[in-house]
C-alpha cells in the first residue's frame, strides 16, 4: 500500500502501525513526533493506529542544543 512520508511516496504492507514505520526509521523514537493527515497521532497511540492507504504523514525529531 502507499503512503506519503514527509512528502514522498512510500510502500507500506497492509497492517503497518504507525509505531512500526516509527521504529524502522530509528532505534530510539523519543522526541519522534507524528503527523497524519494533519492531525497529531499521540504516543500512547502509536501501537494501535494503522496505516491507510494515501495516508499523509510528516515526521518530525526534536533536537536538543542550545
Amino acid at each position: 500500500m502507499q503512503i506519503f512520508l514527509n512528502g514522498k511516496s512510500q510502500d507500506v504492507a497492509e497492517g503497518t502501525t504507525v509505531e512500526a514505520l516509527v521504529l524502522s526509521m530509528t532505534d530510539d523514537p523519543r522526541g519522534i513526533a507524528i503527523e497524519r493527515n494533519l492531525e497529531i497521532v499521540p504516543k500512547a497511540e502509536h501501537g494501535q493506529t494503522l496505516l491507510q492507504e494515501g495516508d499523509r504523514l510528516e515526521v518530525v525529531q526534536f533536537v536538543g542544543g542550545g
